[in-house]
C-alpha cells in the first residue's frame, strides 16, 4: 500500500460546505437528535458498536411495518458471514412500498412514477395507480399457477410495465430476477438456468438512438436452453416491431392482464424470505447470484436515500440505470419505501440531442439526479450550453456511482450543473451490499472527487495488506460488522461467497475496492483492487494515472492497465479516447507528428507527477472503451484483448464493437 506520488487525491481542497440551517433540517440530523446525540460522528460510533440497536432504529425511522414483529433484530449463530435479521418477523416488502400508502388519500394520490419515452411521451402513475396495475399482474400470475418462491425473470427496458411486473412478483411471494436489457442470449440463459426461473417478462423491442433494439428474439434464443421457463409475457413496447409467439408458452402483456381485478392480496412472507436474485458478473466462471430478502436490500437502499441523500416524500429521484444493475431495484425500493417519486426513461440521455437529459430534469422536477462520471465526460464535449438551457433549480444534488471521478469532470459538473452551491453525492458500494458503504451527505463538506465518509451503520475502513487501518495511503476497503442489506450469500454457492468476501481476514468483509482516507476524513475510491497495477513492488491504482491524463483538454476518457514485464512484474499501458480534433482520417505521414506530440504530452504529464518508473510503456488511441451499460470501464477486457487472452465473462459488455476499437487502437 502506498501514498500516490503526485499527491492525488490528497492535494484536493474543500470546495463545498453545507449551509448550517439546511443541515439542521435534514432527515439525518433529525434522526441524530431523536436519539439524543449531538453529532454524526457520535451516531456512527454507536451504530458500529451496536448494530442491532441501529438497524432497529432505522426500521422505525422508515416506518417499516411488520405483520408479526421480529423477536430479535440480529442473530449470528453461524457467524458474521451468515447473520439472521428480523428473526421471526413477518413482512412482505410490498406492504411498505404500496399497501401502507393506500391508507391515506393524500399519500395514495401522490405521484410514484414519472416515465418518459425516447419518443418524448410522458406518463405518470400515483401510488394508487401503481397498486391497481400491480394487482392486475399479480392476479394474472396467480391464475397462471405462479406463487411463493417462484423465480421470474425481468428482461425489459425501463417502462411502467416493468415496474408493475417487478412489484407483482414480490406481491405474490415470488422472487424477482432482474436481467440487463443489453444482455445477449447466453447471458440471459445462464442466469435463468442458474436461478431455476419458471417465467419471464420481456418486450418485443425498444428504441435506442432511434433504432429498435430487439429483446424477444434474444429471449427466444436463450429459452432454448431453459426448459423450466413455462410462460413468457411479452410487452409490445414498439407496436410496429412484430415478433413470433410460441404457442402455449408466450402471451402478450395486454392479453395476460386483460379483465383482471384491480385489487389483490399481498402474500404473507417471512421478512427473511428470498425476494430477489440479482447477478454480478465474475471475471471467470458463472455469474454470482446475490440473494436478497424482504427486510434486506429494500431497507438498506431506503436508509441510504433517506439518511445520506436526504430524499423526502416530496422529492423526485432520477437515477439512470437499467433494472439489471442494482441501481434499478435500488431506485424502486428506496423511493417507494420513503413515499417519494421515481423517474424511468428509455433510450439514450443524449438523444436526439445533448440537451435531452437536462430537459428531463426540468420537466420532471428532479431533485436528485444519479449519473456516472463517464456520462459527464461524454457530455462535457458538448460544452455547458445544453445544461444552461434548462431550469435546474429543483435539483438538490447529483448522485454519482459506477466509476471514479477525475478532478476535471467533477469540477465541470459541480460548476455547470450545480452552480457550485449544491453537492455531488458520490456513492459507492455494490450489488452484494444493497447500496453504499460510503456516500456524500448534507452535513459534511466536500472535496472534488471525494465521499464525505461512511454511510451510518457501515463499519467500513481502509487497511493495508496486514489488515491494519491506514490513512493518507491507498489500501483495501473492509467492512467489520454485518449490516441489514448484505447479501444472504450467492445462490446455490455458499463456498464462492465466502471465498469472495470473507476468507482473507477472519470475520471481516473485504470488498475488493481500492480507496484512501485523507487527513480530513474524506474518502476517495480509486477503482477495483483487482485492477491494481504493481510496478516493481509499487501498487498503483489505474485512477491515479487516468486522472492525470483526463485532465488534458483533448482527452475524453482513458483506461490504464497492467502489462506483464519480466523485471518489474508489470508496467503501465494506457488506452486513450481523444476528442474530435484527433486526426483519425489523416494520412499516417501527415498525422504522425501530431499524434506523437500528443502522446509525448500525456506521457510527460504522468511522469511529472508519478515519476519516470511509472511512465506508460505505450499510449494508444481508441475510438471507444469497452464498458458495462452502467458506464463502468471494463479494464479486464482491455487487458485481455491487448494480451490476446481469453475474454472470460463478457455478458456485461454494452457494445462488443468496443473490443474491436481496442484491437484497432492507433
Amino acid at each position: 500500500m502506498h501514498a500516490p506520488a503526485n499527491g492525488f487525491p490528497f492535494d484536493q481542497h474543500i470546495v463545498w460546505t453545507p449551509d448550517p440551517e439546511d443541515s439542521r433540517n435534514t432527515n439525518l440530523m433529525r434522526f441524530i437528535r431523536t436519539h439524543g446525540m449531538a453529532s454524526l460522528d457520535e451516531l456512527k460510533a454507536r451504530a458500529t458498536e451496536d448494530a442491532g440497536w441501529f438497524w432497529d432504529a432505522v426500521l422505525k425511522d422508515l416506518d417499516i411495518r411488520f405483520r408479526a414483529p421480529y423477536t430479535n433484530i440480529l442473530s449470528m449463530p453461524n457467524g458474521p458471514a451468515f447473520p439472521q435479521w428480523c428473526v421471526d418477523g413477518r413482512m412482505n416488502i410490498v406492504d411498505n412500498l404500496l399497501d401502507k400508502w393506500l391508507e391515506d388519500p393524500v399519500t395514495a394520490s401522490r405521484i410514484a412514477l414519472r416515465y418518459e419515452s425516447e419518443e418524448g411521451d410522458i406518463l405518470t402513475f400515483t401510488y394508487s395507480d401503481l397498486a391497481r396495475q400491480t394487482a392486475r399482474v399479480a392476479e394474472a400470475l396467480r391464475e397462471d399457477g405462479f406463487g411463493p418462491g417462484d423465480a421470474i425473470g425481468l428482461f425489459m427496458p425501463m417502462t411502467p410495465e416493468l415496474l408493475f411486473a417487478f412489484l407483482a412478483i414480490i406481491k405474490i411471494g415470488g422472487v424477482i430476477l432482474p436481467l440487463f436489457s443489453g444482455y445477449g442470449p447466453s447471458a440471459v440463459a445462464t442466469r435463468l438456468k442458474d436461478a431455476d426461473a419458471v417465467g419471464l417478462f420481456t418486450s418485443n423491442a425498444f428504441p435506442r438512438r432511434g433504432r429498435p433494439v430487439g429483446l424477444k428474439q434474444i429471449a427466444d434464443e436463450a429459452l432454448n436452453q431453459c426448459p423450466t421457463v413455462r410462460r413468457v409475457i411479452v410487452h409490445a413496447r414498439l407496436s410496429e416491431a412484430f415478433v413470433p409467439m410460441v404457442p402455449g408458452r408466450d402471451v402478450t402483456y395486454d392479453d395476460y392482464v386483460k379483465g383482471k381485478p384491480e385489487t389483490s392480496p399481498t402474500h404473507d412472507t417471512s421478512a427473511e424470505d428470498p425476494m430477489m436474485i440479482i447477478y454480478t458478473s465474475g471475471t471467470t466462471g458463472r455469474p454470482k447470484g446475490a440473494v436478497h430478502t424482504h427486510c434486506g436490500f429494500p431497507v438498506k437502499g431506503a436508509q441510504d436515500m433517506y439518511h445520506a441523500m436526504d430524499v423526502r416524500p416530496e422529492d423526485t429521484m432520477y437515477w439512470m440505470s437499467d433494472m439489471g444493475w442494482m441501481m434499478g431495484p435500488w431506485l424502486v425500493f428506496g423511493t417507494m419505501a420513503i413515499g417519494a417519486t421515481m423517474v424511468f426513461s428509455d433510450g439514450a440521455p443524449d438523444y436526439p440531442d445533448p440537451g435531452r437529459l437536462w430537459r428531463m430534469v426540468e420537466a420532471h422536477g428532479v431533485t436528485h439526479l444519479g449519473l456516472s462520471p463517464v456520462l459527464i465526460r461524454a457530455l462535457m464535449s458538448h460544452g455547458p450550453e445544453p445544461v444552461k438551457a434548462a431550469d435546474l433549480t429543483a435539483l438538490r444534488a447529483i448522485g454519482s456511482t459506477g466509476s471514479p471521478w477525475d478532478p476535471a469532470s467533477w469540477n465541470w459538473a459541480f460548476e455547470h450543473i450545480l452552480d457550485r452551491s449544491r453537492p455531488i453525492l458520490n456513492y459507492c458500494g455494490g450489488t452484494e451490499i444493497s447500496g453504499g458503504y460510503v456516500c456524500g451527505n448534507f452535513l459534511q463538506p466536500l472535496k472534488p472527487c471525494s465521499f464525505s465518509g461512511t454511510v451510518p451503520g457501515m463499519d467500513t475502513d481502509v487497511v493495508n495488506e496486514e489488515g491494519e487501518p491506514i490513512r493518507e495511503a491507498v489500501g483495501e476497503v473492509v467492512i467489520r460488522k454485518p449490516w441489514i442489506g448484505m447479501t444472504r450469500g450467492f445462490w446455490k454457492d455458499p463456498d464462492r461467497y465466502l471465498e469472495s468476501y470473507w476468507n482473507r481476514f477472519p470475520g471481516v468483509w473485504v470488498h475488493g475496492d481500492f480507496a484512501a482516507i485523507d487527513k480530513d476524513g474524506c474518502w476517495f475510491i480509486l477503482g477495483r483492487s483487482d485492477d491494481t497495477i504493481k510496478v516493481a513492488g509499487k501498487r498503483l491504482g489505474p485512477a491515479e494515472v487516468e486522472a492525470l491524463v483526463n485532465a488534458d483538454q483533448a482527452v475524453v476518457e482513458s483506461a490504464a492497465i497492467g502489462i506483464p514485464h519480466p523485471i518489474k512484474g508489470q508496467e503501465v499501458g494506457l488506452f486513450v479516447v481523444p476528442d474530435a480534433s484527433f486526426p483519425w482520417d489523416a494520412p499516417a505521414e501527415t498525422a504522425e507528428h501530431t499524434i506523437e506530440a500528443f502522446r509525448d504530452r500525456l506521457a510527460a504529464a504522468v511522469m511529472a507527477e508519478l515519476g519516470k518508473p511509472l511512465k506508460p510503456s505505450f499510449i494508444r488511441f481508441a475510438r471507444q472503451l469497452p464498458k458495462t451499460r452502467n458506464a463502468k470501464v471494463m479494464r479486464r477486457l482491455i487487458q485481455a484483448v491487448h494480451l490476446d487472452r481469453d475474454l472470460g465473462d463478457t455478458s456485461s459488455l454494452e457494445d462488443p464493437g468496443a473490443l474491436d476499437a481496442i484491437r484497432d487502437a492507433r
